[in-house]
């Protein structure tokens, strides 16, 4: 890693956040759901859409990276725990965007290690 991006909003890793957050969050309007799987998708898509946010608002705070990693494998576990693999889109979304939310987290981990200590070297 040559450079290391400080400058909050430039981190791609943490617009995909936002992005796979604010798609799952959105997606009752077009799958079918109960209560159960709605408000799952709706509660853990917004917190990985804020988290995304609140990583590229403060490009070195790691923490909110294994936030991210946490959302993911909450996601993940959702339809098994929550009771609702019956609806396949919503146990298929949950599922993607749980591995997604992972990755994403993972892969911008050392991102924001690199940048939260750039930043402590002022």
């Amino acid at each position: 890693m040559s450079e290391v991006s400080t400058h909050a909003w430039t981190r791609p890793h943490d617009w995909a956040e936002v992005v796979i957050g604010a798609v799952a969050a959105l997606s009752p309007l077009w799958l079918s759901t109960d209560t159960t799987a709605m408000w799952t998708l709706v509660v853990l898509g917004a917190l990985i859409a804020l988290d995304g946010l609140a990583s590229l608002a403060v490009p070195g705070a790691v923490y909110g990276e294994g936030i991210q990693i946490a959302l993911g494998v909450l996601f993940f576990i959702a339809p098994w725990v929550l009771g609702y693999t019956s609806f396949d889109g919503a146990s298929w979304t949950s599922w993607i965007a749980g591995v997604l939310t992972i990755v994403a987290g993972a892969a911008a981990m050392p991102v924001a290690t690199a940048a939260h200590r750039t930043a402590g070297q002022h």
